[in-house]
């Protein structure tokens, strides 16, 4: 299975596992021309924005680690831009979380960082 499969696989995977903690799919892999944010759902009144993130080995680092401030910018500033598109998700509050699969399957339980960073 190539990389985009096994990421296709992951942010599934993370939805699944997502929906049965209870939020609600809004967007999957909500692009604009500063980048794409996986998903992003609603969990009561929150608005969250999700980075699915997997990694076969820890060489580099771990899925959770790989999400840098670099990363995080870029996921901001998209998130910014979507919610200029949907006016009615700027009044609620908003979040940042990170879905991590560490062992190399989507099958296995992610990780769930809530609220895993902030702007």
């Amino acid at each position: 299975m190539d990389r985009r499969a096994k990421g296709k696989e992951a942010e599934q995977a993370a939805e699944q596992f997502l929906k049965a903690q209870g939020l609600r799919p809004l967007l999957r892999n909500a692009n604009c021309r500063l980048g794409e944010i996986d998903l992003v759902m609603q969990d009561a009144d929150t608005i969250v924005f999700i980075e699915v993130r997997q990694r076969t080995h820890s060489q580099f680092g771990g899925a959770a680690q790989s999400v840098d401030s670099i990363k995080q910018r870029k996921l901001i500033q998209t998130a910014q831009l979507l919610l200029q598109r949907h006016p009615d998700w700027s009044t609620r509050p908003c979040r940042f979380d990170v879905i991590a699969f560490e062992c190399g399957s989507a099958q296995h339980l992610p990780l769930w960082y809530k609220d895993a960073f902030r702007p």
